[in-house]
């Protein structure tokens, strides 16, 4: 029995222990000669093979389409579906373990995340991939530290102290619970426990908090697990425990710290934010919501609800700052805009600002001046550095009447440069955030009315899908630069061809909508993308998405998080990332024949 198989390799890491024993109870290992045909296209496979040593050829009559190596596993298709649709021959001396079909068949009865592996559809795969990876994560929410979460200071008072002592300090520690000093003890005492006592019970605001304290108090240490204080406060029925770092405490854990933990505060940010009297209590809510990314991610939430998410909390927070800084006027009749991934709803760990203000008509100049400055001012303080192209309300160029960003996209048009098309792509992006929505709506309207028809203009403006080349080659290898650390470019060779391949069809078709999968989705309604296709377009693209904001956490807030090394993935990781590329590659042959980019 081969015990040094690898039943870590996916898809074989789906399998519960008893059923990695059956599975290596059945294994077999064989040696293939150089240039042996190991299974034949067209024909059904007996076995399940997985490559120890050497490499394999995949063909398709006489082309080369991949070659294969230890640890990839060929071919699902032929075993579960009848025949296979490639041929498989040994290019040089190969081993390779063999699975036999019956016990494949009996496990992918058995295990349904076992069976997932073995779907023909990309975009099956990729969903459940995502899936399995959201159970993990929540899985590992449970293990977190009690360090990572919030909590409220250490705030110290005497047993001596009055109740109305008490009561200013919890005001300006903005803190509903301080630790009591008597003698050798501590206990705690509550904004509730004063309440009841001068409400309740009538007592003197001048009363010791002593006899209001509780002094059965909990603790645990910072480094000890988030579902410790869970199982603890619902064991002892207790609303708050006391967290130490040795012998000094250092904060206090509510209940409601670690369910929204659990949970997501998403929903407690934004109460946070309408609330916000102030620049300062927005700055305190702005670094929170930066926060929420990586605690929505390692509770699995899907990325692109995390985009959702974090896009919503963002738009209150502008739209918060517009109402605090905006004259009157400029809330009455002004629209402020996000644009960039912002506006499609698509950004998660926070980049530069892209926004700007659409105003019905001329205002004071010098009023202007001075919201232009206060606002990119204010969101570069509280974290949202400047657009290095300036597309921000602080410049004049998109900060204006709408009268003339209408004559700016009769330029676009005219005068069809790269500068153009780049502030075209940006302004169709565009989403309301604070203001006057009808004021964008009249802009979009317009401007996909002048470029209705304008074939040419189109072909120029999708061109843009080619800048950069997919990093996939002619045996579906990742192709990575040595420049970049043997690493690839999510962001270039994936994600922006999807971006702006299904922009480009979407202001042909005049929609309206802004996220690209939703995008996706209208054009598919529209025949414009084949049901399945577009399927696998989204599947792949949430992907990417994916990885690049897995990538952004691991490099620390800020990193770009945009290239990603193939030998840190995982081999499931690294196949599925193939097919997405597959797939981009195979959208991005459909714009170029859409649109006839072969002219140019």
């Amino acid at each position: 029995m081969p015990k040094a198989f690898d039943a870590a390799n996916p898809p074989f890491d789906r399998l519960t222990l008893h059923e990695v024993e059956t599975l290596r109870a059945a294994l077999d290992i064989i040696y293939f000669s150089p240039d042996e045909l190991i299974i034949g296209q067209n024909t059904p496979a007996e076995s399940l093979f997985v490559v120890i040593k050497g490499t394999i050829e995949v063909r398709d009559g006489g082309d080369l389409l991949a070659l294969l190596g230890p640890k990839d596993s060929f071919d699902s298709r032929a075993l579960v579906h009848g025949r296979s649709g490639h041929a498989f021959v040994s290019r040089d001396e190969t081993l390779c373990y063999a699975v036999p079909k019956a016990t494949i068949l009996d496990l992918i009865q058995s295990n349904p995340r076992f069976a997932s592996f073995f779907y023909r559809d990309i975009s099956l795969k990729l969903d459940n991939f995502v899936k399995d990876q959201e159970e993990q994560r929540y899985g590992s929410t449970m293990r977190a530290r009690i360090s990572e979460l919030f909590m409220r200071p250490a705030t110290f008072i005497d047993a001596e102290d009055t109740i109305e002592t008490a009561g200013h300090v919890m005001h300006d520690a903005d803190s509903n619970a301080l630790l009591v000093r008597d003698g050798e003890r501590t206990g705690i005492v509550t904004g509730m426990n004063l309440s009841k006592a001068v409400v309740l019970r009538r007592q003197s605001i001048r009363a010791p908090v002593r006899d209001l304290a509780h002094f059965d108090l909990v603790t645990l240490k910072s480094d000890d697990l988030v579902s410790t204080a869970l199982v603890l406060m619902t064991k002892l029925n207790k609303r708050r425990i006391a967290i130490r770092e040795g012998d000094r405490f250092i904060g206090i854990l509510e209940d409601i710290d670690v369910l929204g933990f659990l949970a997501g505060s998403a929903q407690l940010l934004a109460g946070r934010i309408e609330r916000a009297a102030s620049r300062d209590d927005l700055l305190v809510a702005a670094r929170e919501t930066a926060a929420q990314v990586r605690t929505l991610r390692r509770q699995g939430v899907a990325v692109e609800l995390i985009g959702e998410i974090i896009s919503d909390l963002n738009q209150r927070l502008f739209s918060k700052l517009f109402e605090m800084l905006a004259p009157a006027e400029f809330r009455s009749s002004g629209c402020l805009i996000v644009m960039g991934s912002e506006g499609r709803g698509e950004q998660t760990i926070r980049t530069d600002q892209d926004n700007g203000i659409i105003l019905r008509n001329s205002v004071d100049q010098a009023q202007l001046n001075t919201f232009r400055s206060q606002f990119s001012g204010a969101l570069a303080e509280f974290g949202f550095p400047p657009c290095p192209g300036q597309v921000m309300v602080s410049n004049p160029t998109w900060s204006k009447p709408l009268s003339e960003y209408l004559a700016d996209f009769r330029s676009w048009l005219a005068l069809p440069d790269a500068t153009s098309h780049l502030n075209l792509a940006i302004f169709y992006d565009a989403r309301c955030v604070a203001g006057d929505p009808a004021l964008l709506a009249e802009a979009k309207t317009s401007l996909i009315e002048l470029v209705r028809g304008e074939q040419a203009f189109l072909a120029h403006f999708a061109r843009a899908i080619d800048l950069f080349a997919t990093p996939i080659g002619l045996f579906k290898n990742l192709i990575t630069s040595e420049a970049n650390g043997d690493a690839l470019d999510l962001k270039k060779g994936g994600i922006f061809p999807v971006v702006h391949g299904v922009r480009s069809l979407a202001l042909e078709h005049g929609l309206m909508e802004t996220a690209t999968d939703r995008r996706i989705a209208r054009l598919r309604d529209m025949g414009v993308l084949r049901d399945d296709f577009a399927r696998e377009l989204t599947q792949a693209f949430r992907f990417m998405l994916m990885l690049r904001l897995d990538g952004q956490l691991a490099a620390s807030a800020g990193a770009s998080g945009t290239l990603v090394r193939p030998s840190s993935l995982s081999s499931m990781e690294r196949d599925l990332l193939r097919d997405a590329f597959h797939i981009v590659k195979e959208f991005r042959d459909q714009i170029s024949r859409h649109f006839n980019l072969g002219m140019f």
